[in-house]
């Protein structure tokens, strides 16, 4: 069985309340997360805005925070430790940081800590602005394909006084594939990819250019909090975003890699399809990655578990 855990974009204000109003064992993580990090995230995350949420520095934490509670109600309420039943773990992007927790890699506030400082690492690292855009009905050939003419032509439409970039951020499924770059190049190239027969181009609502060489500012400050975390070996192995394999060590340069490089999301589900994969469940908020799963991979069962009703559920069927 694979356990993933969500990423950026599926927070919602609310999220978790149904576990925190029940479980103290749910309670006991939000408030160690708010400990760790020095802030109320948990009114944030049940009470707060749209806005607010969404900042980066919020929404990475945020979102661990709410998944980890599910896990830690799992064990400790209905005796179900997803560690025995995993065969991998996943994460899309700071999702990650969720497994890696899960596994037992990194403690819970020092996860906290982590996700605070990358989050607000990576909205400060392009203060010259950047932006992202998904590219819906291309491939990841295509969509790099274009991206190398438009390189190949040295941005010709764009400001040659600055060195464009533009880049895959996530190779998501085999039609949704985000670009990051500058903000100018990223809407040069949402125009050229409907000129290739895209189905949509969206612009994602973001406070940088995540997973682009454009991050690279953010490498130094991640790295000095990486350097005073422990990291433990993991129950079970963590499906990386860089390698879209399976890995048990090496996770500090992992975690710095991923930072400036893609997402590897389709590749890291088809190597769980792969190894024999045939149930996949999604621990947290929004139910992204099962949707996304069943486009990569449509003989993997998928579950969510993002409300007390759906862990119910989930338990019931185990």
């Amino acid at each position: 069985m694979l356990f993933m855990f969500p990423g950026q974009g599926s927070q919602k204000i609310g999220m978790g309340k149904d576990l925190y109003d029940v479980f103290s064992s749910a309670r006991d993580v939000f408030q160690e997360v708010d400990e760790a990090i020095s802030f109320n995230l948990s009114d944030l995350i049940f009470f707060g805005s749209d806005d607010d949420l969404k900042l980066t520095e919020n929404a990475q934490p945020a979102l661990m925070a709410v998944s980890m509670a599910f896990v830690n109600v799992l064990k400790k309420d209905f005796s179900l430790d997803i560690s025995k039943k995993a065969r991998f773990f996943a994460g899309h992007s700071l999702g990650e940081y969720s497994a890696l927790c899960a596994a037992g890699v990194i403690s819970l506030a020092d996860t906290a800590r982590l996700l605070r400082i990358r989050g607000l690492a990576m909205a400060s690292a392009c203060p010259n602005g950047g932006s992202m855009a998904a590219i819906i009905g291309l491939n990841l050939e295509v969509v790099e394909k274009i991206l190398a003419e438009l390189k190949d032509n040295n941005f010709a439409e764009l400001d040659r006084a600055e060195k464009s970039v533009l880049q895959v951020a996530n190779d998501n499924s085999s039609g949704q594939i985000v670009i990051s770059g500058h903000r100018v190049a990223v809407e040069k190239a949402m125009a050229k990819f409907k000129e290739y027969g895209a189905k949509m181009t969206v612009g994602l609502d973001v406070s940088g250019p995540f997973h682009s060489e454009l991050m690279e500012a953010a490498v130094e400050p991640l790295k000095k909090a990486l350097g005073s975390v422990v990291f433990s070996f993991p129950v079970r192995p963590i499906i990386s975003n860089v390698t879209a394999k399976a890995e048990s060590d090496n996770f500090e340069q992992l975690l710095l890699r991923q930072l400036v490089s893609r997402v590897r999301w389709r590749e890291s589900m088809m190597f769980a399809a792969e190894n024999s994969i045939t149930e996949a469940v999604e621990i947290g908020s929004g139910k992204v990655l099962a949707g996304l799963m069943k486009r990569i991979a449509p003989s993997v069962e998928c579950q969510n578990v993002n409300s007390l009703e759906a862990a119910e559920d989930f338990c019931k069927k185990i």
